[in-house]
């Protein structure tokens, strides 16, 4: 008897799905693989229902024969392992980033002879309240909230792009790349205190209160599913810290990052050209013992960002802060620089990793930023941060755009540049 095989990425089934396998049983015994944790991560399918509850939902429905867990998005090795007769999928992957997971299957099955048999891709009212109610169960802050660690967990490294609002989260959530035949795309997001102030044309001194920043994070909450880490600056006095953790957690937000340092914030990148004050050691700790004493979940993070580098202070000084903030119950070390070359990122990681295995790292490579994600995951780093970029990105454009339209008192000159105006709305979704 022929096979016929499908993969499913989905913890609810709609007609959609039952399409396919109604078409799959006319060719065959029908083989359904459920597409691994790590796999649907990659895929922007984070899952509510862990895979052995896929595993039992995939079994229970008509039709099917076997179950069979996909490792990868590619179907190389499950096409390689199992050499159905057919691969039955959706025809919604013929064009966009998908369309190399497509490629990938042609070139597979014809290696033996296989075929793939498309379906026409079912969408209607009945199936986008579904997605829409899928989307809206991700973004729950029960669900949010724990992703981060979830992520740290399964991905090699986790990569964060930062975010000041709504339209910035959506970029950071729908951003989809193929290379090399792989998928890939960011996991978090990141809420800077400088960015945030920028977007408000506010000094990054700690002048926008955290009132505001909620309000920040609740836009990008609105319209994403993606864990947010919120840059906390210096966390305040303590007495505050401990009630924005609750405010936080409660939210949904998964981390929350803290400098060490006193005093009126000033940007780390200014290093020693600016008075900058570093908290003590025994202060600091306080503080994030306090701030995960208040916590009342598990899943909500508190992590340190030490700034001895940035203030010249040393290695060892970096490496004493460090322990030191571990014990206190520091859930993570971000480590920073302001210089080109990651030498000294990369032998602060290597020390901290021969003392300590497990805790997790955050770097954010804006100054060295010629090192690859692989390259500081192979040094230990578990979290790569990108602070600033698109920020930096939009502004040089918006003002050229501006000044264009001032110097040809029209403006014909800056079309070809702009985006239209359709492809900015299909980024927002209706409900």
């Amino acid at each position: 008897m022929k096979t016929a095989y499908t993969c499913f990425c989905t913890d609810v089934i709609h007609e959609g799905h039952l399409n396919i396998l109604a078409h799959a049983k006319a060719y065959g015994k029908v083989i359904v693989g459920a597409l691994s944790d790590e796999a649907l991560i990659r895929y922007n399918k984070f899952p509510t229902l862990p895979l052995a509850e896929r595993i039992r939902l995939y079994e229970s429905l008509p039709g099917v024969d076997r179950v069979v867990v996909q490792h990868s998005m590619q179907y190389d090795d499950i096409l390689k392992e199992l050499k159905p007769d057919y691969v039955i999928h959706g025809d919604n992957w013929r064009t966009g980033p998908e369309s190399a997971l497509r490629a990938g299957v042609l070139e597979g099955l014809a290696a033996y002879g296989g075929e793939l048999i498309e379906v026409p891709y079912t969408y209607n009212e009945k199936v986008k309240k579904i997605d829409s109610q899928l989307k809206e169960k991700l973004a729950m802050p029960e669900y949010r909230r724990k992703r981060l660690r979830q992520l740290i967990e399964i991905c090699p490294i986790v990569k964060v792009i930062e975010a000041h609002s709504g339209l910035t989260g959506l970029i950071a959530e729908k951003t989809v790349v193929e290379n090399g035949g792989k998928l890939d795309q960011f996991d978090a997001m990141w809420v800077s205190s400088l960015c945030d102030s920028t977007a408000k044309g506010k000094p990054d001194i700690e002048l926008v209160d955290m009132s505001s920043r909620l309000r920040t994070i609740d836009d990008i909450m609105e319209v994403t599913t993606k864990p947010i880490i919120l840059d906390g600056d210096t966390g305040g006095h303590t007495e505050h810290f401990v009630y924005n953790v609750r405010t936080l957690e409660r939210m949904g937000v998964s981390a929350v990052i803290i400098e060490d340092k006193k005093g009126l914030k000033k940007n780390s990148l200014f290093g020693t050209e600016v008075e900058q004050t570093q908290d003590s050691i025994e202060a600091f700790s306080a503080k994030i013992a306090a701030g995960k004493r208040a916590q009342l979940t598990d899943d909500f993070m508190i992590i340190a960002r030490i700034e001895s580098l940035i203030l010249e202070k040393g290695m060892d000084d970096a490496l004493a802060r460090a322990a030191a903030f571990v014990s206190a119950g520091a859930d993570g070390i971000m480590i920073h620089s302001r210089k080109k070359d990651p030498a000294e990122i990369l032998a602060f990681c290597d020390a901290f990793r021969a003392a300590d295995k497990k805790t997790p790292i955050v770097a954010v490579p804006s100054s060295y930023n010629v090192i690859t994600n692989e390259e500081l995951a192979a040094h230990g780093v578990n979290i790569v941060i990108y602070a600033n970029q698109l920020t930096r990105s939009a502004f040089p454009a918006m003002q050229k755009t501006a000044e264009d339209i001032l110097r040809y008192h029209r403006a014909k000159e800056v079309d070809d540049r702009l985006m239209p105006i359709k492809e900015i709305i299909t980024l927002i979704d209706e409900l």
